[in-house]
């Protein structure tokens, strides 16, 4: 990334490298805040009002005041966007993200009065195009973790939340398992969860089975997906699945901002179906997905497959 790219910081538009927040911040501290992910396909902003639902959603479980407006938040991501894609090639995207933490401890905000409130950040980085185009040539290999995701009477995995602490220790696991391996992580019950930053289908007999929404953060590309699907008539189910029914299915696939869809070639080494990739089904879902946002992120990705 050049040198270019510019945040949004508590109301002022400032170069990512001058971007600074105190140590003090609890954000920093603890990982309390709340954060959401959208992206651009041809620099265009996908599903902003979604995202910032789901954004104020997860302030609102943590009960943090953002302290400005969502229309405030809304126009800081369409400047920061607008500035941000002069920097990448008009065949590329970005990422862009809302923060926002809880600020900083009485105690610590008296060393620093003229400090806002509370942390508020919109930025943006390219999207990994080159690092996951084979990803879409080959599939994601996927591994459980011994790490479960916690159950919702403990922390709701619905909040999106600056604490990745369990998804972090779950990637660390199985990638020294195998490092080009993605993680998944199980419930308490030994359901299937979700990735890190990413949600699982399985594909049966044409119908789509997903992990049940209260054990997983709902993604906006999750219900895109089953959106596009039922519109083509598929079947879409949420359920209680584990590692049987992910090794048995006849395709398996993730979603996520950044991915929309992308073929599983193998669970815990088990190869899926009978290893095409993409499935037909998830080739389907893809093509639709494609059309949908009028911009073919596939072939995006397949260009940075070699």
């Amino acid at each position: 990334m050049s040198n270019d790219w510019v945040v949004w910081l508590n109301g002022k538009i400032v170069p990512e490298t001058q971007a600074l927040v105190p140590i003090r911040d609890r954000g920093f501290k603890y990982g309390d805040g709340a954060f959401d992910t959208t992206r651009t396909f041809s620099h265009r902003i996908f599903k902003l009002d979604e995202h910032l639902d789901r954004f104020y959603r997860s302030l609102n479980y943590l009960q943090i005041d953002p302290g400005v407006s969502r229309e405030t938040i809304m126009q800081a991501t369409e400047e920061v966007a607008a500035h941000n894609l002069k920097n990448v090639g008009a065949d590329e995207d970005i990422w862009l993200t809302q923060r926002v933490t809880r600020g900083m401890d009485p105690a610590d905000k008296e060393r620093w009065p003229d400090y806002p409130e509370r942390t508020v950040i919109v930025e943006s980085r390219p999207l990994p195009l080159r690092e996951r185009g084979r990803l879409y040539r080959d599939g994601i290999k996927i591994m459980t973790s011994s790490v479960r995701r916690p159950p919702p009477d403990t922390m709701s995995p619905r909040a999106k939340t600056h604490n990745y602490l369990n998804l972090i220790l779950a990637e660390l696991e199985v990638k020294a398992r195998d490092p080009e391996a993605w993680p998944c992580l199980l419930d308490t019950n030994g359901n299937l969860a979700e990735g890190k930053g990413s949600n699982l289908f399985v594909v049966k007999d044409g119908a789509l089975l997903t992990p049940k929404e209260r054990y997983v953060l709902p993604g906006v590309s999750r219900q895109t997906t089953i959106d596009l699907a039922r519109d083509a008539g598929m079947t879409v189910e949420e359920a209680d699945l584990d590692v049987f029914d992910a090794v048995n299915a006849d395709e398996v696939f993730i979603t996520s901002t950044s991915f929309c869809i992308c073929p599983v070639s193998s669970v815990n080494g088990a190869a899926i179906g009978d290893g095409s990739v993409p499935g037909p089904v998830t080739k389907q879902l893809i093509d639709a997905y494609v059309d949908y946002v009028d911009c073919d992120w596939y072939g995006q990705y397949l260009k940075h497959s070699n």
